[in-house]
């Protein structure tokens, strides 16, 4: 196994922490069909990823240029160079802030160091040391939240109420991040390079599927639904710093309780930076014709200056929890157009086998809630007033939608066409 668990180390990152924390301490356990939704989604975002990388044995960008034009393929790198782009910095601020408060030291020493050592680590080792490091600390991770689940008391009567769907007053933004988590456009474009770089062929198909369920459905899964339920359990103050959530966790771990969660906090940030820093390049690579492993020099200074340019992250400063929550969320704004781009290829002579129909239901289904959440989300920042953040997001979010719609019409003229073709050659 490999590829998926660099995507579920990335989608097992702070910014799902923070989101979960902000659910369960806001919202209670209401929000728990969302968290599940979140697995099964996510699991099925990969799925169809997987699919695409198998089966033309290309990258996405490379693909998405072959069969749509260039326009369409330069529009997706700048969609996903944006999304993971605003994350590497916050995550940034996250580890450099974590790092600060355990050590004293300043943030912004912090950020050069971890910077450092993610270009020596990925431009000098390249994809197996991220796949070694993030299968172990997404194991530890998920090992160390089941052990949670026998200290914290739940309330299984109401956490089986929140298995029923229903978004309270104000949720929206929650909500599109807890979902953003686990269906993000990083997670599904990074799928066919490191599926590539893994050297899987369509012969891997069994093996690249249990990938998928080992660590989307299973280990991603009992991450995310862990912590939800220990924040809904102990926490009732909706925004919280990081040292204070740790704080209101000490008469359940004792005194080290801050430690341990500024420690499983900085993991996580660990984990995400290193797979969220090898995206950027994977598309700006496939785009230029470039190799996609650091046996390509240009290949190996781009990944090394993505890695260098997160240090400015750990001058942002703030609080990290709701900076993670606003990443997760923008995010949504450009999954639902990656989503779109991965069914429209997979019903194309892209790919070597047709796609069948539950399959093809289920990205569909995957669209419409993506692109619902995303929804509301813009209209949610969009009801407190146009700002220069809302009105970025808002402009982004209508390009993406017209490039949709412009999607929508070309599939169905293709389809009529095809079969207007076939009535005019039995006429």
């Amino acid at each position: 196994m490999g590829p998926s668990w660099v995507a579920g180390a990335i989608a097992a990152g702070p910014a799902t922490m923070a989101t979960l924390i902000t659910a369960g301490a806001g919202y209670g356990y209401s929000l728990l069909w969302v968290v599940v939704l979140s697995t099964v989604a996510g699991a099925l975002a990969q799925y169809l990823a997987m699919r695409l990388g198998l089966l033309t044995e290309q990258g996405i960008v490379g693909v998405v240029e072959d069969y749509l034009g260039e326009w369409w393929a330069w529009l997706l790198v700048v969609d996903v160079v944006l999304a993971s782009g605003v994350a590497q910095l916050v995550i940034m601020n996250t580890l450099a802030s974590v790092s600060a408060t355990i050590t004293g030291m300043d943030a912004w020493v912090w950020g050069v160091a971890w910077a450092a050592v993610l270009a020596l680590g990925l431009a000098g080792r390249g994809y197996n040391l991220l796949e070694t490091a993030t299968k172990v600390l997404v194991a530890a991770v998920v090992l160390a939240f089941i052990a949670s689940l026998f200290v914290v008391p739940i309330d299984l009567g109401a956490a089986a109420g929140g298995l029923v769907p229903a978004l309270p007053g104000g949720s929206a933004l929650v909500a599109a991040g807890i979902l953003g988590g686990a269906v993000h456009i990083t997670l599904i474009t990074m799928h066919s390079y490191t599926m590539r770089v893994k050297g899987w062929t369509e012969s891997e198909y069994k093996l690249a599927t249990f990938d998928i369920g080992a660590s989307m459905l299973v280990a991603f899964g009992i991450y995310s639904v862990a912590i939800f339920l220990v924040a809904a359990s102990v926490l009732t103050q909706p925004s919280l710093s990081t040292v204070e959530a740790a704080q209101a966790l000490g008469p359940l771990v004792g005194e080290n309780a801050r430690w341990l969660f500024l420690l499983g906090l900085g993991g996580a940030a660990v984990s995400t930076l290193g797979g969220n820093t090898i995206v950027p390049p994977f598309v700006i690579a496939d785009k230029l014709g470039w190799g996609t492993t650091v046996d390509d020099s240009r290949y190996r200074a781009l990944l090394a200056a993505v890695a260098l340019l997160s240090a400015l992250g750990a001058v942002i400063g703030g609080q990290v929890l709701g900076q993670l929550v606003l990443v997760l969320a923008l995010g949504t704004v450009g999954t639902p157009f990656a989503i779109a781009l991965v069914v429209y290829l997979l019903n194309s002579p892209a790919v070597s086998r047709p796609t069948g129909t539950l399959t093809n239901v289920g990205g569909v289904a995957l669209l419409l809630v993506s692109g619902a959440l995303a929804a509301n989300f813009v209209r949610e920042q969009i009801a407190g007033g146009v700002n220069p953040l809302s009105g970025s997001v808002l402009a982004f979010a209508v390009l993406l939608g017209l490039a949709m719609v412009g999607l929508l019409v070309k599939y169905a003229r293709e389809r009529f066409g095809r079969g207007s073709t076939a009535v005019e050659s039995a006429s």
